[in-house]
């Protein structure tokens, strides 16, 4: 136990002024010389023992009645090991402008709200701790020690804005499992090493706008799992790394609006997300791809430019999705624009090899806003997909489905062609007389009814089986549009069928 003729002069006014909660400010007014970068040349008259902290944050010396203490310091070295795990602390803690020598150990530990704002903090230990308040780290700066908030619990907010953490390893920040009725305010927050959140339970959010985070080891963000209400990484947010966040639930808006995500291999993991809003627009496309398999968004908002040239999409279903950058997109109460189909298609085929959900699930969101021409089209397109998959005869055949009746989306293709042939066939058939098969027998020649006896192979209309062509040309034009008859009504049965199996 320390006794009051051992403290040094700051140390004393410190003591004096813990009982009624009264900052001690030993700055000298010189901006250079009070920037805690440089507190390591500070001398003995602006220097407190961590354990003159400690003791203090322990009840020492609260003995005056009508106040309320609390431990205020601002411009102070503080030397030694700061150790408060295991503690329970009943007072309010706040460093302004500090330095410690070693990093703070919480572990365990109970407090209310703590304060290290503007300091310079080799890390921060908070593993276990339970803190009543918030967590307000704001302009500090950790270099040489994570920030560890491993299963951690607060009842206010996490404040990490415009903090610099460095840490020594792979992670900067270590708070899986981590549980905050409030949330994590990261606001041009920059670190060297990922920030890591796996399972982490954050009530308002997780706000990162502006933040820079590096991590060279691969990961940037890993919050897989984690629940809260609110992601918004928007306004220049940079993450040099990949970010992940597998199965994370989001009930509000996930953000990437104006954000650089510059990971290798995956650089944006959604698998199994879950989310209400999300709204991909980035700064520029990713250098990596996303892996959107099995997510669910009830609304996304993207951009063309935004995405890779690989989007994983299998199983990726959404309530309405629109163009970010298109005024007259669909799902604003509009008509979707005719060139947007043919961009949200494009986007599908980033999905490497033949995928078919993917189609289906832009088609079924056409249906669903009434666009039913705009739902054939995207089916049409996946059927020329699937066709580069297939065999040669059965691409042969899906070709030929294709061109007469558009694989069924397009049954009109088939009175195109019907048309077509019987004028064709009408024109070549009327230029000769034919001989008929018996003499004085059958109705007379028409050249219509003739050519659409030949195209129309159920049924007969008297004319192909009582007439012949002695000019062989137009007799083997006659055996054409027979073979073509044929190929176009199984044709027409075919796509009818694929239709009304699919409705």
């Amino acid at each position: 136990m320390l006794s009051y003729d051992e403290l040094t002069p700051p140390e004393r006014e410190l003591w004096d002024a813990f009982p009624e909660g009264r900052r001690v400010d030993l700055r000298t007014g010189v901006p250079d010389a009070d920037a805690p970068s440089a507190g390591d040349r500070w001398g003995p008259d602006r220097t407190v023992r961590a354990a003159v902290v400690a003791t203090l944050l322990l009840g020492a010396n609260d003995d005056r009645s009508g106040t309320v203490a609390a431990l205020r310091l601002t411009g102070a070295r503080i030397t030694g090991r700061l150790d408060l795990s295991g503690a329970e602390i009943c007072y309010t803690f706040s460093l302004q402008g500090c330095r410690l020598d070693e990093a703070v150990q919480l572990h365990g530990a109970t407090t209310r709200t703590i304060e290290i704002t503007d300091s310079w903090v080799p890390g921060i230990n908070a593993e276990l701790a339970r803190i009543e308040g918030d967590l307000d780290l704001r302009r500090s700066t950790l270099e040489g020690g994570s920030l560890i908030l491993v299963n951690a619990r607060m009842a206010g907010n996490l404040l990490i804005s415009d903090a610099r953490i460095s840490g020594p390893e792979e992670w900067a920040v270590r708070a899986g499992g981590l549980v905050l009725d409030g949330g994590v305010f990261g606001q041009r927050l920059t670190t060297q090493g990922g920030l890591r959140l796996p399972g982490a339970q954050l009530l308002s959010g997780l706000f990162l706008q502006g933040a820079r985070l590096g991590n060279t080891a691969g990961v940037a963000l890993a919050a897989g799992g984690m629940a809260a209400s609110t992601v918004d990484c928007s306004q220049g947010f940079a993450a040099q790394g990949g970010v992940l966040l597998r199965r994370a639930r989001i009930e509000g808006l996930l953000t990437f609006e104006g954000a650089h995500l510059n990971g290798d291999g995956v650089a944006l993991d959604c698998v199994s997300m879950h989310v209400g809003d999300f709204d991909y627009r980035t700064a520029a496309p990713l250098s990596g791809l996303v892996d959107l398999r099995s997510a669910q968004a009830t609304w996304c908002q993207d951009s063309e430019q935004s995405w890779p040239r690989k989007v994983l999409l299998e199983g990726f279903t959404y309530g309405s999705i629109r163009f970010g950058d298109a005024p007259s997109a669909a799902g604003d109460g509009g008509p979707p624009a005719r060139d947007e189909v043919a961009r949200r298609l494009a986007w599908v085929r980033r999905n490497p090899g033949y995928v078919p959900q993917p189609y289906e699930q832009l088609a079924g969101w056409y249906r669903q806003i009434g666009h039913d021409d705009d739902a054939r089209r995207v089916l049409l397109a996946k059927q020329r997909h699937r066709r580069l998959t297939l065999s040669p005869p059965a691409r042969a055949w899906g070709h030929l489905l294709d061109v007469t009746v558009g694989y069924g989306y397009r049954p009109w293709l088939a009175g195109v062609w019907l048309l077509a042939l019987t004028l064709l066939g009408t024109l070549a058939f009327s230029t000769h007389s034919p001989s008929p098969v018996k003499r004085d027998e059958g109705s007379p020649f028409q050249p219509l009814v003739y050519t659409l006896d030949l195209l129309i192979p159920l049924g007969g209309l008297g004319q192909r089986t009582g007439w012949y062509w002695p000019n062989s040309s137009l007799q083997w034009l006659a055996y054409l549009l027979i073979a073509f008859g044929w190929m176009l009504t199984t044709a027409i049965i075919a796509g009818i069928t694929r239709t009304l199996q699919k409705n």
